[in-house]
């Protein structure tokens, strides 16, 4: 599978799912078991290494601000929920989060932000297939975010950095 089949197939279900986070992870699981276990495999590689990509401090601070709080299972589903919006938004808000204010501008804290069954998609779908579970991928977990960390409630910080989310999000 390559990454074009990867962003196609998470733009289609998400559009099948009308933007649920849920809804999406499950038409996904319906999708990846129709394909081969390897690629499957394929599938969640890329999936991970988006998923660690997008293992920032500036990525969790806006996070943070567009969720009221993220602790770090919350941020895990944040950036599920970052790559089921499909590669534009992915790779704007990697790139630049505070870009996510004009990205996602109907983001609802209620409805958005966490799709935690994403990430587990290609697990199910492999065990569908093989009765198995998901193979190690092979990839090497970061310790930590990447970038310095700061204070996420020091509003004079998080105003400064995110000027675009804090006008939306902030106090």
């Amino acid at each position: 599978m390559y990454e074009t089949d990867f962003w196609q197939l998470i733009d289609e279900t998400r559009d099948a799912a009308d933007g649920d986070p849920d809804e999406q992870a499950d038409v996904l699981v319906e999708r990846l078991a129709q394909l081969t276990p390897d690629d499957v495999i394929d599938f969640a590689r890329l999936f991970e290494a988006r998923f660690q990509r997008a293992y920032r401090t500036d990525l969790w601070a806006a996070a943070y601000l567009m969720l009221d709080g993220a602790s770090e299972d919350t941020f895990d589903y944040f950036r599920c929920w970052l790559i089921g919006q499909g590669r534009e938004v992915f790779e704007g808000a990697v790139h630049q989060p505070d870009s996510l204010a004009e990205l996602v501008p109907d983001f609802d804290d209620e409805e958005d932000g966490d799709a935690e069954d994403l990430g587990y998609a290609a697990d199910e779908a492999y065990e569908q297939l093989t009765g198995l579970p998901l193979p190690d991928l092979g990839l090497d977990q970061p310790a930590g975010p990447e970038g310095d960390s700061f204070d996420f409630e020091d509003a004079e910080i998080m105003a400064k950095r995110f000027p675009l989310l804090w006008e939306r999000f902030g106090d």
